[in-house]
């Protein structure tokens, strides 16, 4: 997906459904964006301690999935989008050599705000749902 000029609300529909978008899990984007958060918990970086304290593996940290829900409806939105609210919910954890697969939908447009539902899925199951609230520019004069 890449990032296209910015939406304006006229050009958004309730039930318009946005493109979806795999995301491969990497052991290597697991670990580094843990650490671009700065979350050092074990359990997102030492494979042998998570499976001690009950993980198969590794797991995504939740501000990584956030980050990937955010930028999944900003690129579909365009770059002159400005993100109001997000809430998500976690699921099915995300672990290295699966794929989190987005898909999104419109679910209300209020003026110039516009709400997206969002899942991602993997193998497992839902791994994050909910929604993102964009104001979109003025419409062009």
């Amino acid at each position: 997906m890449s990032i296209a000029a910015t939406k304006r609300a006229s050009e958004v529909t309730v039930g318009e459904q946005i493109a979806e978008l795999p995301i491969p899990l990497t052991r290597t984007m697991i670990v580094a964006t843990a650490i671009a958060s700065r979350d050092y918990q074990d359990v997102h970086h030492d494979p042998a301690l998570a499976v001690e304290r009950g993980s198969k593996d590794i797991f995504m940290n939740i501000l990584a999935s956030n980050g990937f829900v955010e930028k999944y409806v900003v690129e579909w939105a365009g770059p002159g989008a400005v993100v109001k609210k997000i809430k998500v919910r976690l699921g099915a954890p995300n672990y290295p050599g699966d794929t989190m697969t987005m898909t999104g939908s419109v679910t209300a447009v209020e003026g110039r705000r516009v709400t997206v539902e969002v899942k991602g899925m993997n193998s497992y199951g839902p791994h994050a749902s909910g929604f993102v609230v964009v104001e979109l520019p003025e419409e062009d004069a």
